[in-house]
């Protein structure tokens, strides 16, 4: 469900696996309603039709919702699907991790999955695991956790309508006046990463501030991504952060830059974590960062017959075991279907 630049991603990664099959497909674009979602992916048809009403789907194991990051907006597709007995993944952000930043609809979420027997997930990459399980992963290394500071540079020239959030492609007047107007509002999920971290932890924060957007990079030539052109003058990179503070002390300290990126920039790609723990430090860096898209569809893809098979009730990625989270590469077809070939992915 959401035929975006992220939904079809996934969705021709799917195409691609031997242990699943995907049986129908839904999206509110006049555009795609009605296309075969082979031909639609890759140019050849599979005969499943895209249609535009979630209850014109027919029944399945899983439905793997890619719209948009308002959890209540989510919910409301989500809920349906299942009382319909469908477990669902979905990459909303403020599902990675509501219990939070949205007790009563996580209880309401979680309830409702226990009662007809099937799991509800917020998986990705951000949030989902590069800020918050991978840090627990890494906290095992030492025997008690003082500070989390994670610095992320990612590249979003891969990204479609989910750039507007993020005012890049704007001037600097632009800039302004779009977040003045709550339109450029950055990443959604610090809230949830924070707090799945801290749970994880066993820490009880006393606040967890999230910051505004903030200009971080001005084009001086033109900067071509999939889908947006970032022009001269115009906002190629932005940073947002995030802190969470326990005892007046940050203990979580995240930000983001996100960005077109160009190799005479100061700013460039990569992501660095740091755990202070009480008896070492625990650093771990990337020289060209984790891209955030490319990771986003495998965290979705890798976590989806997992889904299916854990318990039932609203889950996050931290609550997976770390076996079913790993590259489930080799259950790939022997043959790509609709003539894919591995360099596509």
């Amino acid at each position: 469900m959401g035929l975006g630049a992220t939904g079809r991603a996934i969705a021709a990664s799917l195409l691609r696996r031997a242990d699943v099959e995907i049986v129908g497909a839904a999206d509110q674009d006049p555009g795609v309603v009605g296309q075969d979602l082979g031909v639609l992916l890759a140019g050849a048809a599979n005969g499943v039709v895209v249609v535009s009403d979630p209850a014109d789907l027919p029944a399945a194991d899983l439905a793997v919702v890619a719209t948009v990051s308002d959890l209540h907006k989510v919910a409301e597709v989500v809920l349906p699907l299942l009382e319909r007995s469908y477990n669902v993944l979905s990459i909303c952000e403020e599902l990675a991790y509501p219990w939070q930043s949205h007790p009563d609809l996580a209880r309401r979420l979680d309830d409702t999955a226990k009662a007809h027997g099937v799991t509800v997930l917020g998986g990705g990459a951000n949030p989902g695991f590069l800020m918050d399980t991978l840090p627990l992963l890494l906290s095992a290394l030492t025997q008690r956790v003082e500070s989390v500071r994670i610095r992320r540079r990612t590249n979003m020239s891969r990204y479609g309508a989910l750039l507007s959030k993020f005012g890049l492609g704007l001037t600097m007047r632009e800039f302004a006046t779009a977040r003045s107007r709550g339109e450029v509002v950055g990443h959604h999920g610090f809230e949830q990463s924070i707090g799945a971290l801290a749970a994880g932890l066993g820490w009880d924060l006393d606040s967890v501030e999230v910051g505004k957007v903030e200009p971080a990079v001005v084009a001086t030539s033109p900067r071509a991504g999939d889908h947006l052109t970032v022009e001269p003058g115009q906002l190629a990179a932005v940073s947002h952060a995030a802190r969470g503070v326990l005892k007046d002390e940050v203990v979580i300290d995240l930000e983001i830059t996100f960005g077109f990126f160009d190799p005479a920039d100061e700013v460039a790609a990569g992501d660095d974590y740091r755990i202070v723990g009480e008896e070492q430090v625990v650093d771990l860096r990337s020289s060209v960062g984790f891209d955030s898209f490319l990771s986003t569809i495998a965290a979705a893809v890798n976590a989806a017959t997992t889904v299916v098979e854990a318990r039932p009730g609203l889950l996050s990625m931290g609550d997976l075991p770390a076996r079913s989270l790993a590259s489930m590469g080799e259950r790939r077809a022997a043959r790509a279907p609709l003539g894919t070939t591995a360099s596509r992915d």
